[in-house]
């Protein structure tokens, strides 16, 4: 079905000088030289003057949700309506702005880039319209909603819905495809624990098509913050400044085509991120986040917008970093930014990468674990409550420290990793003792720290460690290679780590009850033969990503809910499961609103989840049924939170003491008092820090008085 709005005409070039180029069909281009480095930008030389007139194609999209919908139909988030809005925006409608005069915002952006140079602009044409349906498969999306306003935000793979979009608007040359979509948000890389962008923008590598693909929102949920054209603008002026960037090639090790600029530090008040590097392109790296953006990984981008008033329309447009910013250099006469010069005062700063660590050994001591719990299973001692850490002692020779050093505060130590054996058949696992510790030594310490009552399991897979088990007679592979591992080592049990894309449930695998992907069925036979093989005391643990199990809430498919049929099916022989509360996109809590990692509120909701049982998919034919509470622990990240957030989470959880502004109402007001307690990754990370985690959460987990009942939660 096509849609016009608007006359078709033909595509103007006006005064275009004899230096644009045309490049595999993309837009006019010019190169412009910076420093010791050039780039590419679109539209005509500024030093030659004249009008560009781009022409425009406007995509508005229905992205039809399979998971979402109800008696078989799909959820549809469709972009049509939002069109006339964005038509009488900034990004058509010149504006008076502070810097780049009365133009259109692109126009604008770019004057302010190259405040001298007279007479000269580059216009967006008036665009003709084709929209164009694409069905959203449950592994690629997913709906949320906020039963309070009613609204709804859609999540989705942003590399499956190019390619989609492309296979549907063929090479449109010298064109710009402005692709919008409403209300929704993106993850990168088919890993929806890499979340959240609200659009990309660049080359399409198949067609040749320049492109700019963002959210128009409206009426969306609470928790977004920004508005209507404010997600498609940070996109346009991120194209602007890098208008050849590959986005299917964008964050991957190898170098995509575009412009590259010196390595930058995102300002102060930014997300810190890896060292607090912002990357060496346009945004950041996955999120595609601009210096202006303030939003945590994982969560909704969010920053404060340039408010333009067009009549009785106020419209937000993104502040956005402006080329001199990058690098360094001040062609624009001072500015930096735009449309606001206030957003970024100053040029970027380089990049010093990863912070430097704090000496092993830090101070304060770990606190004293006189009273350490005994073995899980049993009745602990005081109360049952346990803190359970990642050792990661992969790291090159000199970066760990003997396990025997371990604080006493942490009950069950997880050694971090096994990792499939690359050389050897599918399936086949692989450890050996860290880099710079004996053998002997090491297997000495796991038995000192069992002697003392703690519990030590090696850890399977590990973000970056694809792992399948499709083959069923690859299966005792796994068996035998974990079984010599455990044994050898002397090893309490194994935590499941295997993420995406791991695991993830094949199309026509709809019921977590009875499974039928055959990576996911083998694993679950392999782990009770490995049950069997050990005994009762055998340990076994799972740490799913948020996409793994929350996810499963408002979908079930591919990464989404994939634990689920695991976590079903071995709950008889399962110790805990800790869901990683760090690696997961916002989600959707049992009250019908919606939640993003690094709160009270995620913690809880998503916890609860798992105590209190909810229908999988949506579909109340598939419910989950809740786990006793005293197989349930929540996963933290040292890095993206406090020893005090921590706190107040479990505090909430176990005991239902209420932390202030916390929103999310617990079906149990009481809380769980059986629940086990909190993971963490890493304990290495914790000692570097001063066992700032350790000495706060460890003590307070001890320190709350015995469950009666440590069978805990509702069967």
């Amino acid at each position: 079905m096509q849609m016009r709005l608007a006359i078709l005409w033909t595509a103007v070039l006006l005064a275009v000088t004899p230096t644009v180029s045309l490049a595999q069909g993309t837009v006019p281009t010019f190169r412009r030289t910076a420093g010791s480095a050039s780039y590419l930008l679109p539209g005509g030389d500024p030093a030659k003057g004249g009008f560009t007139t781009i022409p425009t194609v406007l995509v508005p999209i229905a992205l039809y949700f399979e998971a979402g919908g109800t008696a078989g139909k799909p959820f549809v988030m469709n972009a049509e309506p939002d069109v006339p809005g964005l038509l009488r925006s900034p990004v058509f409608t010149n504006f008076a702005f502070p810097s780049g005069g009365v133009a259109q915002y692109a126009d604008a952006m770019l004057r302010a880039t190259f405040p001298k140079a007279d007479g000269w602009h580059t216009y967006l044409g008036k665009p003709e319209a084709k929209q164009v349906k694409i069905v959203v498969p449950a592994g690629f999306g997913y709906i949320l909603t906020s039963k309070r306003s009613g609204g709804a935000l859609a999540v989705a793979d942003i590399e499956f819905l190019q390619r989609e979009l492309f296979k549907l608007v063929p090479r449109q040359e010298g064109k710009l495809v402005i692709a919008i979509t409403h209300n929704t948000a993106y993850y990168t890389e088919g890993d929806a624990t890499l979340c959240c962008s609200w659009g990309t923008h660049g080359v399409d590598s198949t067609t040749g098509n320049s492109f700019v693909l963002g959210s128009y929102l409206r009426d969306a949920p609470a928790v977004v913050e920004d508005a209507d054209v404010q997600p498609l603008t940070q996109q346009l002026a991120e194209f602007i400044n890098d208008p050849l960037h590959d986005p299917l090639h964008h964050g991957r090790n190898t170098a995509p085509p575009g412009n590259t600029f010196p390595g930058w530090t995102r300002p102060a008040g930014q997300p810190a991120g890896q060292g607090g590097c912002g990357g060496t392109g346009v945004a950041t790296a996955y999120f595609l986040l601009e210096p202006t953006d303030t939003n945590p990984k994982n969560n909704l981008p969010a920053s404060k917008a340039f408010v333009a008033h067009l009549g009785e329309a106020a419209y937000h447009l993104q502040n956005v970093a402006l080329l001199p910013w990058y690098t360094t250099s001040s062609d624009a006469g001072g500015a930096f930014s735009f449309p606001d010069p206030r957003a970024l005062p100053n040029a970027s700063t380089p990049c010093a990468g990863r912070g430097a660590r704090a000496a092993e050994g830090a101070t304060p001591a770990p606190a004293s674990g006189a009273a350490l719990p005994a073995a899980l299973g049993r009745q602990a001692s005081p109360n049952g409550h346990q803190l359970i850490g990642y050792w990661a002692g992969y790291g090159a020779a000199g970066s760990t420290f003997p396990l025997r050093e371990i604080s006493p505060q942490w009950d069950v130590i997880l050694v971090a990793f096994a990792t499939p054996d690359r050389s050897a058949a599918e399936g086949t696992m692989q450890f050996q003792t860290p880099a710079g510790l004996d053998t002997e030594q090491f297997k000495a310490d796991i038995r000192y720290l069992k002697s003392q009552g703690r519990k030590v399991m090696i850890s399977l897979g590990g973000g970056g460690q694809h792992f399948t088990l499709a083959d069923p007679k690859r299966v005792p592979n796994f068996v035998s290679s974990v079984a010599r591992i455990v044994a050898d080592y002397g090893f309490d049990g194994v935590d499941v780590d295997f993420e995406s894309p791991s695991l993830s449930i094949d199309p026509g695998d709809t019921d977590f009850q009875h499974p039928t992907t055959p990576s996911i069925v083998n694993l679950i036979s392999a782990l009770r033969q490995l049950h069997d093989r050990f005994g009762a005391g055998f340990m076994i643990s799972l740490v799913p990503e948020g996409t793994q199990i929350p996810s499963g809430y408002p979908s079930y498919g591919g990464q989404f809910g994939s634990y689920l049929p695991i976590l079903y099916a071995i709950r008889d022989i399962l110790s805990f499961v800790d869901v990683q509360d760090y690696n997961t996109p916002p989600l959707e809590g049992l009250d019908g609103e919606i939640y993003q990692p690094g709160a009270v509120d995620y913690h809880a909701a998503m916890t609860e989840l798992l105590l209190h049982g909810f229908a999988v998919g949506g579909n109340s034919r598939h419910f989950f049924r809740p786990l006793p509470a005293n197989k349930v622990a929540v996963g933290f990240l040292t890095s993206d939170t406090t020893p005090e957030l921590v706190s107040q989470a479990m505090s909430y959880l176990i005991t239902g003491h209420t932390p202030n502004e916390t929103r999310y109402k617990l079906r149990n007001p009481a809380g769980y008092p059986a629940m086990i307690g909190a993971m963490f990754w890493t304990i290495d990370a914790d000692r570097r820090s001063g066992y700032n985690f350790s000495n706060v959460i460890g003590p307070q987990l001890h320190g709350y008085p015995a469950d009666r009942n440590r069978q805990g939660g509702r069967q």
